[in-house]
């Protein structure tokens, strides 16, 4: 790498933090999450606007490789964050409703999404047919969980009773929609090395017996000393980076391992811990490196190309998209929820954000999607995101808010007092994941 090289990639990434910055806080006064403005903004970088004048001015071909890479490390980060921020003990703790809710949130989208398929099939080469398939389906069920948890921190949601049920029901439609991505990449067989993948079972097995008890005694060790030291750090980023490594290596995309390092992570007196991880290495990942991910997937996105027959496509994807997701609204009304509180949940549900785009990219990559249909499912992501807030102000204005979260607290302490006057619970078993996820909401995308 020359000085000419070094000077263009230290440019380049001053623009991308300023770009993020900029488009994430025109965003924000609109009333919506930065990601949208910060995804905006990396669309117009590529080729939508000016042919990709400004792209290839700004960010010069010979330096987007290293971008791609420092993009990669990024969405590792934040995966293994989204991992950190997902309860895995969601099913157990929660009832009939909450299970009820994000099974119909995953499974009738996703068979929208393949009846959709379907369609778009003989008008979009791809590299595997039932790849395709099976991504469409998956794309349509994805719901965003961090940026659903900051929609509902930032609209003082995260105490109520349907904020409660949708960190739920977003926990459980999250593992679902990932094992569902898994198992597609999986069968696809992309590297041809596919006796790899039969190191997943043993990896997994590692990973609750050896390397779950390890990041106990981290997170025991962080207790001790009430900060988050320069080895706590550095084993985290030790094992998270290991773990994608290893997960791409046996061809099943390093965003897995990523995630299921994050899941490993111990959740019983360990809040400090992951709040602490939460706030160093999200920021730096929020400022630096995810935006470099926009960009990057900008530089595939041409939304001036899309005209014509396109525009019939771009508009069933919507309406798929949307359908589906608010099929939750009559699962929600049959669990005897109100009106407000199923619609609310149905809101929330189709919320999609950078997961989505991840997800996206990742079909990209693989051959799943051509460039075209990529563009169109990019702006679904983001227009069916920008619908989320608008709609919650309409259906479930501030009014309302502090009244339910009123009415919630006064539940949660007749639940205390039952919970004394039986048999004491298990902290993790009352109200700890709203808790949690406010703290770890602050940077959440």
């Amino acid at each position: 790498m020359t000085s000419n090289h070094v000077a263009g990639l230290l440019f380049s990434l001053a623009a991308i933090v300023v770009t993020a910055w900029l488009f994430g806080a025109i965003a924000r006064k609109l009333g919506q999450p930065a990601v949208i403005g910060e995804i905006a903004g990396g669309i117009l970088m590529g080729p939508t606007l000016f042919g990709g004048a400004i792209s290839n001015f700004l960010f010069p071909t010979d330096i987007r490789p290293i971008l791609g890479m420092l993009a990669g490390v990024g969405v590792a980060i934040f995966m293994f964050l989204v991992g950190v921020e997902t309860e895995p003990g969601a099913v157990k703790e929660q009832g009939g409703t909450t299970l009820a809710v994000s099974l119909t949130s995953v499974i009738l989208p996703f068979g929208l999404g393949i009846c959709l398929a379907l369609y778009l099939l003989p008008r979009h080469p791809t590299h595997s047919r039932v790849g395709f398939i099976l991504m469409i389906g998956i794309v349509m069920s994805v719901t965003a969980f961090p940026v659903l948890a900051r929609i509902l921190a930032d609209r003082d949601m995260i105490r109520t009773q349907v904020g409660r049920l949708a960190v739920a029901c977003a926990a459980i439609a999250d593992l679902i929609a990932w094992s569902l991505l898994a198992v597609a990449v999986a069968l696809m067989g992309i590297n041809r090395t596919e006796w790899r993948i039969l190191l997943l079972v043993p990896y997994i097995a590692v990973m609750i017996w050896v390397v779950r008890p390890l990041l106990k005694r981290v997170a025991k060790s962080h207790a001790a000393s009430g900060e988050l030291t320069v080895q706590t750090l550095a084993a985290t980023l030790t094992g998270l980076l290991a773990s994608a490594g290893f997960t791409e290596w046996i061809g099943l995309h390093y965003i897995f391992g990523a995630f299921l390092f994050g899941i490993a992570m111990p959740r019983d007196n360990a809040a400090d811990l992951l709040s602490e991880l939460q706030d160093k290495m999200g920021k730096f990942c929020s400022v630096l490196l995810l935006p470099a991910f926009f960009i990057v997937a900008g530089f595939t996105v041409n939304l001036s190309a899309i005209k014509g027959a396109a525009l019939g496509q771009l508009g069933l994807i919507l309406l798929v998209a949307i359908g589906g997701k608010f099929g939750t609204f009559f699962a929600a009304r049959a669990a005897h929820l109100s009106n407000r509180d199923a619609g609310a949940l149905a809101a929330l549900s189709n919320t999609r954000g950078l997961t989505e785009l991840i997800i996206l990219t990742l079909g990209l990559k693989l051959g799943v999607f051509d460039t075209s249909l990529y563009s169109m499912l990019v702006l679904m992501a983001v227009v069916t995101t920008a619908m989320t807030c608008p709609i919650l102000q309409l259906i479930y204005p501030a009014r309302f808010i502090k009244e339910d979260a009123q009415d919630a607290s006064v539940e949660d302490d007749a639940q205390d007092v039952g919970d004394r006057e039986d048999v004491e619970l298990p902290q993790a078993s009352r109200g700890r994941m709203p808790e949690v996820f406010l703290r770890l909401s602050g940077q959440s995308r």
